[in-house]
């Protein structure tokens, strides 16, 4: 089983929650200091990498909760995440109806579109036998055949509606203004910040929560104890499809969509879930926060160093630290005992300390 351990998971989980928060504060402490303190402009890479990196926690989240519960890497994730952008904008352009008005909508179409996959297509390939190969091809044709169903409801967009820019558009330019910034800067992170509180509430203060890590942890024994497996995992992937449809919904006040659109995000979801470790949902949380903002921040290096060529590349950051995560610490961040390193590593500078002290004052007294 992928998933973390139960050591690892109860010794982790409020050190990544106060991370995740933390971190959340930290980004807007900055920001206030800039705008309010200092009168200094907010450089535009800063916004781009909160709200990208909060998208990705969310999209990760989701990812792992689909993989901790079928095993199978699901490589139709992103399109979860073009149904949510297609959701709103069909909403915005036949109703005129705000993104954020619409990411309830949103999060309702893609939940029960997870799970019509799940129990249409993976359930019933795993319970006549199919391979984990053959679990994750399916995936791969869902995902092509999502794309299919979105360039079929563009064209009935267009054919229909007289709607021109249904196969690819740029984002909306409905999002308010608070102190300067977009919206999205302060909702994306807010929400990213409730969503990981919430999952840890549920999975440790309430009957449920406890059935569905027993489930995913252990489904054997948690059969035999009496909890329906099948209906944790049913709600988990009913959380993970509306998660990405939420991010997809904000995704529209951000950057231009398209049928494809959430398809292409799918290497950086995976490589913010390998980092937070495949089996740890808060851990996938911090991976999208790091993901996303390094692709941003890495990138803008690059090219205030080198040029604007080096924006090509910008999807490469993702892979590259994908790779040294499957490399250095192939179960993730969070699978390290961070605290014992700290330890060691105050101990050692403690006993450098020391013999300095020694080597110095050995010296001074000769």
């Amino acid at each position: 089983m992928a998933s973390a351990s139960p050591s690892l998971w109860q010794g982790h989980r409020t050190l990544i929650i106060a991370i995740v928060v933390a971190s959340i504060l930290a980004v807007a402490s900055i920001v206030a200091t800039l705008v309010f303190l200092l009168r200094l402009p907010i450089p535009p890479y800063v916004p781009d990498s909160v709200v990208y990196a909060s998208l990705f926690g969310l999209m990760a989240i989701g990812l792992t909760l689909t993989y901790i519960t079928t095993k199978v890497p699901n490589f139709a994730y992103g399109s979860f995440v073009t149904i949510g952008i297609y959701t709103s904008f069909s909403l915005f352009r036949l109703n005129h109806l705000n993104p954020y008005l619409s990411t309830p909508i949103a999060f309702i179409v893609g939940a029960l579109s997870s799970v019509v996959m799940y129990l249409g297509v993976l359930r019933m390939l795993a319970r006549r036998g199919s391979s984990l190969v053959a679990l994750m091809i399916s995936t791969l044709a869902i995902d092509i055949a999502f794309v299919g169903i979105f360039g079929i409801y563009s064209d009935y967009l267009s054919a229909h509606y007289r709607i021109i820019d249904t196969k690819y558009f740029a984002r909306f330019g409905t999002d308010f203004v608070l102190f300067g910034s977009p919206g999205l800067v302060y909702v994306a992170p807010i929400s990213l910040a409730l969503i990981t509180t919430a999952l840890f509430l549920l999975l440790t203060k309430t009957r449920f929560g406890v059935a569905m890590r027993a489930s995913i942890e252990n489904p054997s024994l948690a059969r035999v104890l009496g909890i329906n497996v099948e209906k944790t995992y049913v709600f988990a992937w009913l959380l993970a499809g509306g998660f990405a449809a939420m991010a997809g919904s904000y995704y529209t006040l951000w950057l231009p969509g398209g049928t494809t659109a959430g398809s292409n995000l799918i290497v950086e979801i995976f490589a913010a879930s390998v980092l937070g470790g495949l089996g740890s949902i808060y851990g996938a949380a911090i991976g999208g926060l790091i993901i996303g903002a390094s692709e941003i921040l890495l990138t803008q290096v690059g090219v205030d160093l080198f040029g604007a060529w080096v924006l090509i590349f910008q999807k490469g950051v993702p892979l590259v630290i994908m790779g040294i995560t499957l490399l250095v610490v192939p179960r993730g961040l969070f699978s390290v005992n961070w605290l014992w390193i700290i330890r060691s590593i105050a101990q050692y500078i403690r006993s450098l300390t020391v013999w300095l002290s020694r080597v110095f004052g050995s010296s001074k007294v000769k």
